[in-house]
């Protein structure tokens, strides 16, 4: 009798973690948008990785998670590098663009990898999934706004992030079997070592105050990560993962306190349109699994950075 209780209760519990999660990402971001006004991005993701890094290995060492060289080597290496791509992008992007705009170009992951699951993975599109991502699609271009004037380098640059990133849940997929610590260590192992090359042709000595909050990058993301992780172990991904989406009502109220940053029409616009087609692939996948039809997992939420 008790049981749909606790069901209900173990969702919203997870609905709430990932709404706390999402909300730790655009802190994250709104840190990392002030961060790289004075420091490099190679700079920022050296810090923010190795304070990410003494907060996970305690973690990994807790789980008992195998060090060793994981099954499929080369794929591994492949995601890193991914991995490495979006979120160095995602900080230079925002270094000229407002974060609205960025996190517009981002919650569009869901809709590329739709797409790049048919080219890349063979799996079937429906009539139905095909209009979503064509709409979705349609929604990246009100967003873009394309003109000699509005496709800036800064643009094009995250709206390459944003198909790294979709590559790299694709990757992700084909590694679903991997512990997930495994595959946190990999990405920031590699930021790491990108950051680490590049820091040293563009370094700022910090302050102590500007030590703490790139240290502090770090944590925040980490935190994130743990409780959007936790949600998707107490609620069906169908479920929570909607509320990924509140991240743009976050980008837009956070950039405008924190940089003045005034969102335009064509970005709103996009946004809505780009949300819409994602939620209807979510409500497409989930009916599919309800009848037995499909087994693909939901996409995971958009977390554009780690």
């Amino acid at each position: 009798m008790n049981r749909p209780r606790i069901v209900r209760s173990g969702a919203m519990f997870g609905i709430g973690l990932m709404l706390l999660g999402i909300f730790l990402f655009a802190v994250n971001d709104v840190m990392g948008k002030w961060l790289v006004a004075t420091y490099s991005v190679g700079q920022v993701l050296l810090l923010r990785s190795a304070a990410a890094l003494v907060v996970l290995l305690p973690i990994i060492r807790r789980q008992n998670v195998p060090l060793a060289v994981p099954p499929r080597p080369g794929l591994h290496c492949v995601r890193i590098c991914l991995s490495t791509l979006e979120v160095a992008s995602f900080y230079a992007a925002v270094t000229y663009l407002p974060l609205a705009d960025v996190m517009t170009y981002y919650l569009a992951g869901p809709i590329y990898v739709a797409a790049f699951a048919y080219v890349l993975l063979g799996e079937k599109l429906d009539a139905p999934r095909i209009v979503a991502i064509a709409v979705g699609f349609v929604g990246v271009v009100v967003a873009l706004r394309p003109s000699v004037a509005t496709i800036t380098l800064p643009a094009l640059i995250a709206l390459g992030g944003s198909v790294f990133y979709a590559l790299l849940m694709i990757t992700t997929r084909q590694l679903r079997d991997t512990p997930d610590a495994t595959l946190v260590l990999g990405q920031i192992i590699g930021a790491l070592l990108f950051g680490a090359v590049a820091a040293p042709f563009a370094w700022v000595w910090p302050s102590a105050l500007d030590l703490s909050a790139l240290f502090l990058l770090g944590v925040v993301s980490m935190a994130g990560h743990m409780c959007v992780n936790r949600s998707l172990k107490l609620a069906p991904a169908s479920v929570v993962a909607p509320y990924q989406y509140t991240l743009i009502v976050w980008a837009i109220v956070l950039g405008y306190l924190a940089f003045g940053d005034i969102v335009e029409m064509g970005t709103l616009v996009g946004a809505g349109i780009i949300c819409g087609a994602g939620l209807v692939l979510l409500v497409l996948e989930r009916s599919a699994a309800n009848r037995g039809r499909v087994r693909r997992d939901i996409e995971p939420p958009i977390l554009p950075e780690l």
